[in-house]
């Protein structure tokens, strides 16, 4: 257990974008039942559906057993993003929209961006194949999240988010495409993704909307 603890935390570049990924994404997701006043429960559930569906969805299209029912460890990690949010809701008011949970959600995006564009490359598919994943990899369990917590996921309206893992997915290929190696496309993918969301958060970018589009024509 302990061998296998430190080859998820200290291994290849996706077993390391995994782990960041997974304890962000707990956090945040747990955050946002928390504001919800779910109990215990439906904190944790929420937690672990956002940390685990996207990459839960991505598995599926790449045709494995999705890792969070391979291993313990995976579980382990999530519920220690849910613990840490438990902790933070006691310690700040406001903890969903603390810059703490809005940078953890911005390297949890980075993270899933990276870990999806490395499977997807491992898994032989095309450029459209690699962005897509990526990005289902990245946003896929906030969508889930959304759902438990009976809102529409937030992806579908005009906040600059999946795109930033558009972009990041983008990169991981581009880098890869002109011969990098897949740690150097990771960190390049991983940087593009939360750079432009940090960016997206500070200056508050949108993506505009048919009803912004018919205004500028008018």
């Amino acid at each position: 257990m302990g061998q296998e603890l430190l080859e998820v935390l200290f291994g290849d570049p996706f077993a390391v974008m995994n782990t960041i990924g997974l304890i962000a994404f707990a956090l945040v997701g747990s955050s946002k039942a928390i504001r919800e006043e779910f109990d215990l429960l439906g904190i944790t559930i929420v937690g672990l559906a956002m940390a685990f569906g996207g990459g839960a969805t991505r598995d599926i299209l790449v045709r494995r057993v999705p890792l969070a029912l391979q291993s313990p460890i995976e579980i382990s990690l999530g519920l220690l993003g849910v613990g840490l949010a438990i902790v933070l809701s006691v310690v700040l008011s406001s903890p969903e929209t603390h810059p703490i949970t809005l940078v953890s959600d911005a390297i949890g995006l980075a993270a899933f961006t990276t870990a999806g564009a490395i499977v997807a490359t491992e898994a032989g598919v095309s450029v459209f194949g690699v962005v897509t994943i990526a990005t289902i990899n990245a946003v896929g369990g906030g969508a889930f999240a959304d759902i438990l917590l009976d809102r529409s996921p937030f992806i579908l309206f005009e906040d600059f988010y999946a795109s930033c893992a558009v972009l990041g997915g983008s990169a991981y290929w581009i880098v890869g495409t002109v011969g990098a190696n897949g740690g150097t496309a990771a960190v390049v993918c991983a940087a593009v993704t939360v750079v432009t969301r940090l960016a997206a958060v500070t200056y508050d970018w949108h993506l505009p909307t048919v009803q912004n589009l018919e205004l500028l024509q008018n």
